[in-house]
Formats: C-alpha cells, sequence, structure tokens
C-alpha cells in the first residue's frame, strides 16, 4: 500500500510549476488531490478533483472547499503553495505590484487557511504546509513586495502552528531557494550576473519531494521547518 493510500491532500496553485510537482508527488504516494488554481479546467475522476478558484476571493475559495469535502472528504493534507513573484527596488513598485503580491502570497493562504482549520481542529488531525521562500527568512534587495509578502506568509504560518499547538493538527514551512519555473521567464536570468542561472536553481520536483517528505512522516515526528537550496 502506497504511504498516502486513503488520505486526501488539497494544493493550491497547481497548475504548474511547484504546485503541479507537489499535486503529482502526493497523487504518486496514494493521495487523492483537490486541486485549485485560477487556470485549471474541471476535472472530477477517481481521485482526482480538478477546481478553477482564484485563492484571493474568499467566495471562490469557501465555494472550492466546500466542493472538495463534498467529493473527496476533509483534507488531511492542505499545502498553500499558490503565489506570485515580483523582483523589483522598492522606489520602482507600484501601489497595484505591492498590493498584488500580497493578495496572492498571503491574503490567499489566509482564506484558505480560515476556511479549512476549523476542519481540522474538530478531526484533531491534519497537516498543513506552507510553501515560502527563501526570502521568508533572509531579505534580498529588490524583492520590496516579494520579500515583505513571504516574510508575512512566514508570520502567518507560525502563528497557525501557536494556534494549532495541541490539537493533533501538525504544520510544516519549506522555504526552498531559486527554483526553475515560468515565474523566472520573464527576467531571463540566464542573460543577467545578478540572478542564478537556471541550471543550478532548484528543480519543483526538489520542493515536491520535501513535501512528501514532511507528510509521510509517523504522527510522533514534527518537521516544523525545511529550508532547501541549492548544492
Amino acid at each position: 500500500m502506497s504511504v498516502l493510500e486513503g488520505r486526501v491532500a488539497l494544493v493550491t496553485g497547481a497548475s504548474r510549476g511547484i504546485g503541479r510537482m507537489i499535486a503529482s508527488r502526493l497523487a504518486e504516494e496514494g493521495a487523492a488531490i483537490a486541486a485549485l488554481a485560477r487556470t485549471l479546467e474541471p476535472v472530477d475522476s477517481e481521485g482526482r478533483l480538478d477546481i478553477p478558484c482564484d485563492v484571493t476571493d474568499a467566495t471562490a475559495v469557501r465555494a472550492a472547499i466546500g466542493q472538495t469535502i463534498d467529493r473527496l472528504g476533509v483534507p488531511d493534507i492542505v499545502v498553500n503553495n499558490a503565489g506570485a513573484f515580483l523582483l523589483k527596488a522598492l522606489p520602482d513598485t507600484t501601489d497595484a505590484e505591492f498590493a498584488e503580491q500580497l493578495a496572492a502570497n498571503l491574503v490567499g493562504p489566509f482564506l484558505i487557511l480560515r476556511e479549512m482549520l476549523p476542519y481540522l481542529i474538530e478531526r484533531q488531525a491534519g497537516h498543513v504546509i506552507t510553501i515560502g521562500s527563501v526570502v521568508d527568512h533572509q531579505p534580498y534587495a529588490g524583492n520590496a513586495a516579494y520579500g515583505a509578502s513571504k516574510y508575512g506568509i512566514r508570520g502567518l504560518h507560525e502563528v497557525t502552528a501557536a494556534e494549532l499547538r495541541g490539537t493533533g493538527v501538525r504544520t510544516t514551512l519549506i522555504s526552498p531557494g531559486p527554483t526553475d519555473t515560468r515565474l523566472w521567464d520573464q527576467l531571463d536570468p540566464d542573460s543577467r550576473e545578478d540572478l542564478p542561472a537556471r541550471a543550478s536553481m532548484l528543480a519543483p520536483v526538489d520542493v515536491a519531494n520535501a513535501v512528501v517528505y514532511a507528510a509521510t512522516q509517523p504522527p510522533r515526528v514534527a518537521v516544523e521547518w525545511l529550508r532547501i537550496m541549492p548544492t
């Protein structure tokens, strides 16, 4: 039997990149998957539910989680992965860009947690996994909006962990370094000396494997924080 057989995992931002790979790896380990993303086409099949959902929209989040519970049951694993990336110095960042980064990287995870936590607490079991970034602990120039949002998601995650202590619900923050996804396309890092080359970055599967590692530990083990970096 696969290690996650009989479990349900909800993954946000699951249409591409890291989120898509997380959903794929959890499915390989036997979990039924509820995948949420704005660009997904609806799918409702055995062990797989793809739900078009803007996680910054509270009404859409409530509906998506309701649909997940109706079709698959209350998720055992909740992976807050959806997010956006912006590399700009503070003076060059517009009001709209700052607000967009906070919405995607902080408001969205908050809305998912607000809807999900009552179910997990009532059941006294579950696992909340937050995909942060190396910049959730380390400030970098040119990351005004992105860095602020990732420091924020780390804070939200740590408050969530404190509030869940003693409930039976585990929490893990995963903070990956640069990872080769389409988010880098607009920056063309291979043409810039101030950014890492794509060949030297982590692959999405590296982050997904960290999620699987945390999610498959026995109940007595709490993996509170994982930082993974390119060698």
